[in-house]
């Protein structure tokens, strides 16, 4: 079964999905996990597009900007935590840059289900740092968003300051991938809040066992709603899940070690988060084996995706962007 295409992570369109979905994603301002992230919307390097992007901050030349990018079927406010808490720990006016890839969030839907891949999404953050005027950039990517921050190294590598990948790898785990599918696909069927709280709670509760029936709710929010009617709304289009209906858990990915290695030439940041089955312990060492001069982290008592509230990990990455951005300054000295 291929999976490959022109030597990037990236789901084919197997099944035909050309088709238009019965159940695509609709653009809505007023949800709760979005309350404290208003977006303007920047046009994707595709005609028509058009990509939710909220910014913090100041940009300017004395500090680096960080552009976080979420995993496959998620949104932004798995950074609204962590964005708060960098900015109290950083600088109120660093600058930091969520976005919403095509089909989630508050974005709008890939045209074609067939042109959702990790070099389309690369392209369009590509398209979105030259909008805002960013020349290079920390980026941030869980998951997903760590393979298109791969991508984008491999096509526009002047981009990248520096990078932080989190439950990220060049391998693509498929038991990791098969049961975010499995669950979504369950949390999107049921109906009514008592019984998606119920399908959430045994969905996130094993990534989270530390978490309160509270804010386990919050995390499910931030992908899901549940309508007046009793029916669940998913905050990301249904075609993204439908393009992973053949993967099975005994597939394997061709890993894609060469896509890691085009990020050897800017500082890196390795996170993993201890409950995660989208990142294998070995494939971690074997990344930190390969880059020695990375930082190297651990977050206890959780999965993916990583929660970035804790103040030691926030703190770790707050370091590390700042060194990044020295780094950028004192070489713009040297070369004026």
């Amino acid at each position: 079964m291929a999976w490959i295409l022109a030597g990037a992570l990236v789901f084919q369109d197997l099944l035909g999905y050309d088709r238009v979905m019965s159940k695509r994603h609709s653009l809505r301002e007023n949800r709760s996990a979005f309350a404290r992230l208003p977006v303007r919307h920047i046009a994707g390097a595709l005609t028509g597009s058009r990509i939710a992007v909220h910014a913090r901050g100041q940009i300017d030349d004395v500090r680096v900007p960080v552009i976080c990018l979420h995993g496959y079927c998620r949104n932004m406010s798995d950074f609204s935590d962590f964005s708060d808490q960098f900015q109290r720990l950083a600088d109120k006016d660093w600058p930091i840059i969520l976005i919403d890839f095509l089909g989630r969030g508050r974005s709008s839907n890939r045209a074609r289900p067939a042109d959702y891949s990790t070099p389309n999404d690369a392209r369009d953050v590509a398209a979105i740092a030259a909008a805002l005027g960013i020349k290079h950039a920390v980026f941030l990517g869980q998951g997903h968003g760590g393979q298109v921050v791969m991508t984008l190294g491999a096509s526009h590598s002047a981009l990248i300051a520096g990078s932080i990948l989190i439950d990220a790898s060049p391998i693509t785990d498929t038991p990791g991938l098969v049961r975010m599918r499995d669950s979504l696909y369950l949390m999107g069927k049921v109906r009514g809040k008592q019984q998606f709280s119920r399908v959430a709670h045994q969905v996130y509760g094993n990534i989270y066992p530390g978490a309160s029936a509270e804010e386990l709710n919050a995390l499910a929010a931030r992908t899901h709603e549940v309508g007046k009617n009793g029916r669940v709304t998913s905050f990301f289009d249904q075609a993204l899940l439908k393009r992973l209906e053949q993967v099975r858990v005994e597939d394997m990915f061709e890993a894609q070690w060469p896509l890691f290695n085009v990020l050897a030439n800017a500082p890196m940041m390795l996170l993993r988060t201890q409950l995660t089955d989208q990142l294998q312990r070995a494939t971690f060492e074997r990344m930190a084996s390969l880059r020695s001069d990375a930082v190297q982290l651990i977050i206890p008592g959780q999965g993916s995706p990583a929660l970035l509230s804790g103040e030691d990990e926030v703190g770790a990455i707050v370091d590390f962007v700042r060194f990044v951005s020295h780094g950028m300054k004192a070489s713009s000295i040297v070369a004026g």
